[in-house]
């Protein structure tokens, strides 16, 4: 697989990732609410390779062929989004809080990495991206097979969002972590930022949806 192939992936991932969404929320409160950093992340390259996995298997092309299967896909990945958001502002004022661990019901690491690899497997733009922009970069004709280069450029993109993710969950982690107050509003924020992009998301399917049978 040519070398510029997988650097132009990697700068339009990088591209990609910058640009706000549920990673985003999800890792800021998790570093800004909860100061842990690393499970988060984790979760996310977790969800991001058993999609990579599943397109190197041939179920993208498929799933892609199938509108009804990639309505569905979206539609759950919106409402775990909503479920998500929902569930960070329904947290206590007191969660926020530094350097007291004595009764505040912080995630656990195990609860964080499962909900990170629910946000990214389920994430709406990043099955799209999977689906949509992964293929353009693989060459029938080439020495790699199809499968091996989607999971190089599929490893690509998780090394690109690991590294991403985890300098903005640390960042979140100092600038906010010692801000109680801060890291509040910025977690109620990044809550909201889900629960909206998943209506957005849904309201859209099903005006799709509204729109073919009408």
């Amino acid at each position: 697989m040519e070398p510029y192939l997988v650097a132009t992936f990697a700068g339009v991932a990088l591209t990609l990732v910058a640009v706000p969404g549920p990673d985003w929320a999800f890792v800021l409160a998790a570093g800004a609410r909860d100061r842990i950093v690393f499970p988060a992340v984790a979760g996310l390259m977790i969800g991001y390779s058993l999609i990579t996995a599943a397109i190197a298997g041939g179920v993208g092309p498929l799933v892609a062929t199938i509108p009804v299967a990639l309505t569905v896909l979206i539609l759950v990945g919106a409402a775990y989004l909503v479920y998500l958001g929902i569930t960070i502002l329904r947290q206590p004022e007191g969660i926020a809080q530094c350097g007291d661990d004595s009764g505040l019901p912080r995630r656990t690491r195990k609860t964080v990495l499962l909900r990170g690899i629910g946000v990214s497997a389920l994430n709406p733009k990043g099955l799209l991206i999977f689906l949509a922009i992964l293929p353009q970069f693989t060459r029938p004709n080439a020495s790699w097979t199809v499968p091996i280069q989607i999971g190089v450029l599929g490893a690509t993109f998780v090394f690109v969002c690991a590294v991403f993710y985890v300098a903005l969950g640390h960042a979140a982690d100092r600038i906010l972590g010692s801000r109680p107050q801060v890291a509040r509003i910025t977690t109620r924020i990044a809550g909201a930022a889900m629960v909206i992009v998943g209506v957005v998301l849904i309201a859209e399917r099903v005006s799709v949806l509204v729109g073919r049978t009408s």
